[in-house]
């Protein structure tokens, strides 16, 4: 028998805003930042098998052993990456009273030349949606918002500046705020979350005297995801929250 969802709280009370990236899965406002997932060594394998593949005679015995073995490593690949996405979608969807997001266009975004930003599309995706199940399953508040600016635009005046993917800190010329330019996308993220909503919440908004946010972020690596489980993200987010 299915259990019923627990209710959202109408004025959720831990609020995140997380931001997806390339050079880090994710990027959240409590100052919590993941490592991307490191498949290298498994696709390496899985290239390798699919080339002893591509050398036996076709329909043969000695074809059919080997095209077993390219299917368990192709599934070795796909779990490890799954597994990850589970672990970090179950992480925000139990921790927190509402989960803000940006609505990516994943769909176009595979489209795009990059084999990286193909990859990365593939990986949030899955990801989104994964969350998007565990929120309501537990209760939790899933917001997924506009994406456009939030990159550009100052968490803490709004003023909008143009940076390449190559810069990583925000330095806003208006106000002076400067931060991890992934940290300030997810404050805007939360901020655009809490407006759709409807919920005011004071503290999301960063002093304009701030340093940078990148000497506070608590990184993780994805692996230790991977070998760990959530209480490497745990233990991360309290470490935050701690400095």
């Amino acid at each position: 028998m299915d259990r019923e969802p627990p209710t959202k709280p109408d004025e959720p009370e831990r609020c995140v805003g997380v931001d997806v990236g390339i050079l880090k899965f994710a990027h959240d406002t409590d100052g919590f930042a993941l490592g991307s997932l490191d498949l290298a060594d498994e696709r390496n394998r899985l290239d390798r098998e699919r080339r002893k593949l591509s050398r036996k005679e076709h329909g043969s015995a000695n074809w059919e052993r080997q095209r077993r073995t390219v299917a368990e490593r192709y599934a070795d690949l796909k779990r490890k990456r799954r597994d990850f996405l589970h672990r970090v979608s179950a992480y925000y969807a139990r921790e927190y009273d509402l989960v803000a997001v940006e609505d990516l266009n994943v769909t176009g975004m595979m489209e795009w030349p990059s084999n990286s930003r193909n990859t990365a599309s593939a990986a949030w995706g899955t990801f989104l949606s994964l969350l998007e199940y565990k929120c309501e399953r537990e209760g939790t508040h899933f917001v997924a918002v506009e994406p456009a600016g939030t990159t550009k635009e100052c968490a803490s005046c709004g003023v909008s500046t143009d940076k390449p993917l190559w810069v990583r800190e925000h330095s806003c010329p208006a106000c002076g705020f400067t931060a991890d330019r992934d940290a300030n996308a997810a404050v805007n993220i939360l901020s655009r979350g809490l407006a759709d909503v409807g919920v005011v919440h004071s503290e999301i908004t960063p002093s304009e005297t701030a340093t940078a946010t990148g000497t506070d972020v608590s990184t993780v690596p994805a692996s230790r995801v991977t070998e760990q489980g959530s209480p490497a993200l745990n233990e991360a987010s309290a470490q935050a929250r701690v400095e």
